[in-house]
């Protein structure tokens, strides 16, 4: 199907795969080395790690559930899910990190054989258990390296390498292949996969082409 003249789509995304960090432009790598002009302070540093929890209660009290759009795209970029949601047994899943529920709820409404365990920072948004067993495999998906809304972070901003926080209180951080290869294989993983998941969203209105990055990897527990 073809778009009639006129009527194109305000915002499009282009993606692709690759094992590399993105290629900044000279005017990228401004943005870049501005922000090394004035990091958070030693005592705001320390104060966001004691208090993280909080920050993150707090954001959750003002949003609700409100915030985070479900995510779909969750057992179409993992095959290892889709595939066990296709199966017919008992699905057992942990997601660390899952706020809400923005990314199990959808996969519990394809699969009613699916048993989830979900953690996260913040009491209010959810309840927490942590299981994963031998030969189990660890799936990874935030933030990359270089994507758009760590360029646009203000000095003042950023903690340390990679590591920023937000006007709330929040942080983010953007995570390195290199970085997470070393964090999961310190830990007793095997890394499957471990790659950049990029996309282009551009907006035709005001013309203008936004890079996000992304992490993607799959990391397998070994068995002991």
């Amino acid at each position: 199907m073809t778009e009639a003249p006129g009527n194109e789509p305000e915002h499009k995304d282009e993606k692709w795969i690759t094992t590399d960090s993105r290629i900044l432009s000279d005017e990228e790598l401004k943005m870049l080395q501005k922000q090394d002009q004035k990091l958070v302070t030693e005592f705001k540093r320390n104060k966001l790690e004691l208090e993280a929890g909080r920050y993150w209660d707090l954001f959750y009290k003002r949003n609700s559930t409100n915030f985070f759009k479900d995510r779909h795209w969750t057992s179409r970029e993992f095959e290892e899910i889709k595939r066990m949601l296709s199966e017919n047994r008992q699905v057992k899943l942990l997601e660390a990190g899952c706020g809400v529920g923005n990314a199990f709820f959808p996969m519990l409404e394809e699969c009613s054989n699916l048993y989830v365990y979900a953690c996260d920072f913040s009491p209010r948004a959810v309840q927490f258990v942590r299981v994963l067993k031998p030969s189990g495999y660890l799936l990874f998906r935030d933030y990359g390296i270089y994507d758009w809304a760590m360029l646009r972070f203000s000095p003042g901003s950023k903690i340390s390498e990679n590591f920023y926080v937000r006007q709330d209180g929040t942080r983010a951080y953007y995570f390195a292949k290199e970085t997470m290869e070393m964090l999961v294989k310190k830990t007793g993983f095997r890394v499957v996969s471990n790659e950049y998941v990029m996309r282009e969203t551009i907006n035709h209105k005001k013309n203008i082409k936004v890079p996000r990055v992304f992490l993607q990897g799959k990391y397998q527990k070994e068995s002991r």
